[in-house]
């Protein structure tokens, strides 16, 4: 299934419009070092408004010396995400101040229990592939929280993994976990545990400590998630094509400033920009802007070549309800169609305003139907059946055939979640709906796993990682 918005006359207008944003009117880049190489490779610098403006070859030739192929493991190595190579992968959130234990209960500040829990959980759930920390526990300082968040993340799961950097002084830290869980240097930089989130800040900035921080990262070639989420009519223009343009000047410009802190990191193309409801004053999770935004930014990450990250698969509902499963099931079906690597991020109730395991667990049977209808179908002489249509001749059956018995389990998708009880077993068995389902699995799940125990000596070696950071940081 493959699906496509722009054709081959409209990507190439993206594409030199967004050159022409970065060669006249520029970008601000908040960072000395950064700045110097620029300026020595020939682009023009105006060090005093840390303004830098791309002559077209120049973010051609950068660009084209990214990483375009890669793969995250977990700290079991058979437990991966490959990115670049027609796969698809789906995280969930990197971390929300507010959690949600019941869908409608007042929201709570997050922990870093809630980490423990979401990660567990995810762990089981075969249609995450990343799971990310979905809390964001401010009980902890933000100097020296990621070092403790990546760390309870190594103890629930044997997936890769997934949550906020900070800044350098932090990384050095993480990149020290990296090393210790691998065994050492080398292994570490063949086996990458994570990514970090080089998030743009619209129009046409970044951060300083986003920057900082890959200087770090660089030194074990840790591929680098390029996502701006430019809005459209606030931090963007109020059209589609003028959003476009823009968040695809964005992440050109975050790819240039990767290959100048290291050239051939790997590099994720996360076309994540969103539409704003000027009614509502609330950023837009999962109207059919978002289904549009997917699939044209995953027409525009394919022509540079790299893998993309789309933020599909949300909702603006609070619950898992009908509205969620709309918006969920349409934009998450659209990106996956328009050929994207990754998406995400699962678990989030409404537009950033909480994390719920509920949610999620709807999303994954989502991710499941989604997966299915991408399925790989197979046209050969058993499977056409002649044979067994000649046999069985007009008014016949196919019910009882061993050539139904043999193929309708692999060719037919079970849900766990979704109902087709005829309406009598239904209301027989509580006349139960999705909201309930969800919640009787998450509790089930809850109850039942527990992850892999990490090596004890690791472990150790981890706790005092954590410790050192906490009395620096």
């Amino acid at each position: 299934m493959k699906v496509e918005i722009l054709d081959r006359l409209e990507i190439d207008e993206i594409h030199e419009n967004s050159l022409k944003i970065l060669e006249n009117v520029g970008i601000n880049v908040p960072h000395k070092e950064v700045l110097k190489r620029f300026d020595n490779i020939g682009a023009s610098v105006d060090f005093k408004n840390q303004l830098v403006k791309l002559p077209q070859n120049l973010v051609n030739e950068l660009i084209s010396k990214a990483g375009k192929i890669f793969t995250i493991h977990g700290r079991d190595l058979s437990r991966k995400a490959e990115f670049g190579v027609k796969k698809r992968n789906y995280n969930t959130t990197a971390g929300q101040a507010f959690w949600i234990d019941n869908p409608g209960d007042e929201r709570r500040y997050s922990t870093l229990n809630d980490i423990s829990t979401a990660v567990r959980f995810s762990d089981i759930l075969n249609q995450i592939t990343i799971p990310g920390a979905m809390a964001d526990p401010h009980e902890i300082p933000v100097e020296w929280r990621c070092v403790k968040v990546a760390t309870e993340m190594i103890k629930n799961t044997t997936k890769p993994i997934y949550f906020w950097f900070y800044d350098r002084a932090s990384t050095k830290f993480l990149v020290k976990i990296a090393i210790s869980l691998r065994g050492d240097e080398k292994k570490a930089i063949k086996y990458p545990l994570t990514f970090p989130l080089f998030e743009p800040v619209s129009p046409l900035s970044f951060p300083f400590n986003g920057i900082d921080l890959l200087f770090e990262t660089a030194r074990l070639n840790m591929p680098v998630m390029i996502g701006p989420m430019a809005q459209m009519g606030i931090t963007a223009p109020a059209t589609i094509a003028g959003t476009l343009v823009q968040e695809n000047a964005e992440i050109l410009a975050g790819i240039c400033i990767t290959q100048l802190i290291r050239e051939g990191i790997p590099v994720c193309y996360g076309g994540i920009c969103h539409a704003f409801d000027m009614k509502k004053i609330q950023m837009i999770f999962s109207g059919p802007e978002q289904a549009i935004f997917s699939i044209a930014m995953a027409q525009m990450g394919k022509y540079y070549g790299f893998p993309v990250y789309l933020n599909v698969g949300l909702t603006d509902s609070k619950i898992p309800d009908a509205q969620a499963g709309l918006e969920c099931g349409l934009t998450l079906a659209m990106g996956a169609a328009a050929g994207a690597d990754i998406f995400g991020h699962m678990g989030i109730s409404g537009v950033d305003q909480a994390s719920s395991l509920d949610m999620l667990i709807m999303q994954s049977e989502m991710i499941s139907y989604v997966e299915s209808l991408n399925r790989d179908i197979i046209f050969d002489e058993d499977t056409f059946a002649l044979d067994i249509i000649q046999e069985v001749e007009p008014k016949g059956s196919f019910l009882e055939k061993s050539h139904t018995r043999k193929h309708f389990r692999k060719e037919l998708w079970f849900p766990s979640l979704l109902n087709r009880d005829i309406y009598d077993v239904w209301r027989d068995k509580g006349g139960k709906s999705m909201e309930k389902h969800c919640q009787e699995r998450k509790e089930e799940i809850l109850a039942s796993h527990e992850p892999q125990p990490l090596d004890a000596d690791v472990l150790r070696d981890l706790n005092k990682i954590v410790q050192d950071a906490k009395k620096v940081l």
